[in-house]
């Protein structure tokens, strides 16, 4: 199988590629994933968050859309399809879940931490292909279900109303100079770069990592743990953690997520639990040492 690490444009307009997504029968990769797809453009995303687990950092009990929402997503290239994800993993899962992606004729880009002292201890494995994308669907589902306990039913308590955000959102948007999102619990804000990293002559797409991710999850009395990452290049590394140790945001990881972009990009993952507007302050001034777009 030909390699393919310019998956991680595969969020872009992908016209002269090939295949559409109208080529595609979306709901053959719906049925092998059991899931139904987010639709943004022609990237069909699914959400893969481990539920299942039990997570705490310095007594916070870890929220999946907080940092532990894995993902994987299809798009039409050369008339098949591309596909990348970010899949969630313990320790004793690692190893299993790569290998039998690996016979699937499946591509591993990274393998790292995002959080530390978190209790058991996460990791992420990014993962990519090209070629069918209801084989490759199959294959990944395969992977997890065997060989992880990644959950692919619905949660008994998807009806519920999801948890409210306990925190002054109004005021998170206008610190960080964007408008934030409430999911399952977790202000989420994605701020994109002025201007993106491009893979094989394409821009990379902000709904597939393109974008520096910021979450808040309340912990009581106006105080947030965050985390998420930011997308930088080697240049602006050192400011950006600067400032985070300024604002005593805990830097957790540096590492890369793709093989072949340009320009070369650094994502930055972090922790604090603190109040949230001193935290917010703290993000948007290490924000203001990158490129990100203007507010």
């Amino acid at each position: 199988m030909k390699r393919t690490f310019a998956i991680i444009a595969l969020g872009l307009a992908l016209q002269g590629y090939g295949a559409r997504a109208a080529d595609i029968d979306w709901k053959k990769v719906d049925a092998a994933l059991g899931k139904t797809a987010a639709v943004s453009g022609e990237v069909h995303r699914y959400g893969l968050p481990r539920s299942d687990l039990h997570i705490t950092l310095d007594g916070v009990q870890i929220k999946p859309a907080l940092a532990l929402g894995g993902w994987v997503a299809f798009a039409p290239m050369h008339g098949q399809a591309m596909v990348m994800g970010d899949l969630v993993l313990l320790e004793t899962e690692i190893t299993p879940v790569m290998t039998k992606l690996l016979n699937s004729g499946l591509d591993i880009t990274a393998i790292h931490n995002h959080i530390l002292r978190a209790s058991p201890a996460t990791f992420y494995m990014h993962m990519a292909g090209h070629g069918d994308p209801e084989k490759m669907a199959t294959a990944i589902r395969s992977a997890l279900t065997s060989e992880s306990k990644t959950p692919f039913d619905p949660p008994a308590t998807a009806a519920a109303a999801a948890p409210a955000v306990d925190l002054e959102t109004a005021k998170l948007d206008e610190i960080m100079g964007a408008k934030g999102n409430a999911t399952g619990g977790v202000y989420q804000f994605g701020i994109p770069r002025r201007q993106p990293a491009t893979e094989g002559g394409m821009a990379v797409s902000p709904a597939l990592g393109g974008a520096n991710a910021i979450n808040f999850q309340p912990t009581g009395g106006g105080k947030a743990a965050i985390t998420g990452d930011f997308l930088v290049t080697g240049d602006e590394v050192n400011p950006l953690i600067r400032a985070l140790r300024a604002g005593d945001i805990e830097v957790t990881a540096i590492h890369s997520h793709m093989l072949d972009e340009q320009p070369r990009m650094f994502f930055i993952h972090f922790w604090a639990n603190d109040d949230a507007m001193k935290l917010a302050k703290g993000v948007r001034a290490a924000l203001d040492k990158t490129a990100v777009a203007q507010r």
